[in-house]
């Protein structure tokens, strides 16, 4: 009877080790791909398929272990569809957390500051995250546009310029609602505060703020640039600015001419006080801020100096002399050319 207990009760202390290795190694080690995997799962599939998938793009070792241990900690059913990409060693684990989470591949969209609502939409469709005509057509809906609390006739300026990260086929809708809450993260209460002191409602600051963002590219430079049209704002003195004609020009050629300048238009500022009546553009946070936050100046000129910059005056009479000076500057240039 000593000898059969034995004989029995050995094996299994040496059979025992053996299993317990097999399991780690099936269920808990480490595994990574021998080259990147990007695996889709469709909505509505079995775990049951997709555990044979990843054992077929080596990501896990065995599909039977991946389903026992989605079953022991009750993942099975809790998978979610999407693109998923695997390149990292990920044990099986791991693997299912993200099955369960969600962590899809994300692709990228990057939205630059001053951008139109126009090019906007035109970027998204040629990267091929929406339709163009159900873009725009979104764009102008007003009871769309209702529902993301925004007082205005389009999302004009409120597409916040970001680098997003994204699912894809996140939709149409979606993707828009998302850079329209990209927006409102930036206007802390502070801003906000700021903007109701100085009188101007959301659409007015938006407005203002893409002005700036199409006159300057410095962002030193905003709050001066800021500061000339509050100074012209409030002396009613129009604000005479060159990209808020040119956003009211239908398929400008990219040549301001005098003829436009006296062309009515609701974005003719040198014909029209006050702001226009929306945004020109998509302006980013510095924008933002300068419109609420302007230099304590007296400036109510401004031209470009040609570097980029600009020079700022106080008087029709400096002003006169700083737009000659830069234009004998130009000419200059050409003759080097």
């Amino acid at each position: 009877m000593r000898k059969l207990t034995v004989w029995v009760v050995f094996p299994a202390l040496l059979i025992g080790p053996v299993i317990a290795f097999v399991i780690f190694g099936l269920c808990f080690s480490p595994l990574t791909p021998k080259h990147p995997v990007s695996l889709s799962i469709p909505p509505g599939s079995s775990f049951s398929s997709v555990a044979e998938k990843l054992r077929d793009e080596g990501v896990v070792r065995n599909a039977l272990a991946l389903k026992l241990l989605a079953r022991w900690n009750g993942q099975a059913g809790k998978i979610q569809a999407g693109d998923y990409r695997f390149s990292d060693p990920a044990t099986p684990e791991e693997v299912l957390n993200r099955l369960t989470a969600g962590d899809v591949e994300k692709v990228s969209l990057t939205i630059p500051e001053g951008f139109t609502l126009a090019q906007i939409i035109e970027r998204i469709s040629e990267k091929g995250f929406g339709d163009h005509d159900k873009l725009m057509h979104l764009a102008y809906d007003r009871d769309f546009i209702k529902s993301l609390k925004i007082d205005a006739t389009s999302l004009e300026g409120y597409l916040f310029p970001e680098t997003y990260l994204f699912a894809p086929g996140i939709g149409e809708e979606a993707l828009l609602r998302m850079m329209v809450a990209q927006f409102r993260s930036h206007l802390d209460p502070q801003l906000q505060k700021k903007a109701q002191t100085l009188g101007l409602t959301l659409h007015q600051w938006v407005t203002l703020a893409s002005i700036i963002e199409k006159e300057t590219g410095i962002v030193e430079e905003m709050p001066l640039i800021s500061s000339v049209f509050h100074n012209r704002l409030k002396r009613r003195i129009p604000l005479q600015t060159d990209p808020t004609v040119i956003y009211g020009i239908k398929n400008f050629d990219g040549n301001l001419t005098r003829k436009h300048l006296e062309t009515p238009s609701p974005y003719n500022t040198y014909l029209n006080r006050g702001l226009p009546p929306g945004p020109i553009a998509s302006p980013g946070l510095a924008a933002l801020k300068a419109a609420v936050n302007p230099a304590q100046t007296k400036y109510l000129y401004f031209v470009a100096t040609g570097d980029g910059g600009h020079r700022f005056s106080k008087t029709l009479k400096e002003h006169n002399a700083a737009v000659k000076e830069y234009l004998a500057q130009r000419r200059r240039n050409r003759k080097k050319k």
